[in-house]
C-alpha cells in the first residue's frame, strides 16, 4: 500500500469537532474528539473513537454515561482547552463553566447543543482507539450555528 495515499486519502474524510465529557466518582473526563457518527435512528445511537488510556475514556466507561459537545465555528478556542489534560476548579472544566446534566455527565454551558447518552458498548478495536457506542437519552440546541469541522480548524486528526 501506499502510504502516503493512505494518510491523505483518510485526511479527506469529512469530521466535524466535538467536546467529549463524563465524570465518574470525583474524577472528571474531557477532551475534543473528531471521529464521531450518529449509528441509529432507532435508538438514537451516536458512536465515537476515543483513545482508551484517556481519561475520558476511564470515566465513561466507569460511570457509563458522557455528553458529546457539538463546537461552532466561532468556539475554536473551547475546543483548544481539551485538548489540554482535564482540570476542574471553582466550578471549571477546562476554565469552561459547566453543570451535570440529567445523567450526571458533566454538560458545557457555552456549547451550542449538546447530548447526554448512556454508553451501551465499549467496542475494543486492533487500532489505538476504542469505539464507544451511546444511546442518546437528553438533548438541548441553545442557538443556530454552523459545527466547526476539522477542515475549517488549524488542527489535523487522522490518516
Amino acid at each position: 500500500m501506499d502510504t502516503q495515499a493512505k494518510h491523505l486519502v483518510l485526511l479527506m474524510f469529512s469530521n466535524g469537532i466535538y467536546i467529549l465529557t463524563a465524570k465518574s466518582g470525583e474524577r472528571y473526563g474531557g477532551a475534543t474528539v473528531t471521529w464521531v457518527s450518529q449509528a441509529s435512528f432507532n435508538p438514537p445511537l451516536v458512536m465515537a473513537a476515543v483513545r482508551p488510556r484517556s481519561n475520558v475514556y476511564q470515566c465513561l466507561s466507569e460511570s457509563g454515561v458522557a455528553a458529546l459537545h457539538v463546537v461552532s465555528v466561532e468556539q475554536r478556542d473551547l475546543a483548544q482547552r481539551f485538548f489540554t489534560p482535564t482540570d476542574v476548579n471553582d466550578g471549571l472544566f477546562n476554565k469552561e463553566p459547566f453543570t451535570l446534566g440529567k445523567t450526571g455527565a458533566p454538560v458545557l454551558r457555552n456549547a451550542a447543543a449538546y447530548l447526554e447518552c448512556r454508553v451501551r458498548h465499549c467496542l475494543p478495536t486492533e487500532g489505538d482507539h476504542f469505539v464507544v457506542v451511546m444511546e442518546v437519552v437528553e438533548a438541548e440546541t441553545r442557538h443556530e450555528m454552523a459545527p466547526l469541522t476539522v477542515a475549517e480548524s488549524p488542527w489535523q486528526y487522522g490518516g
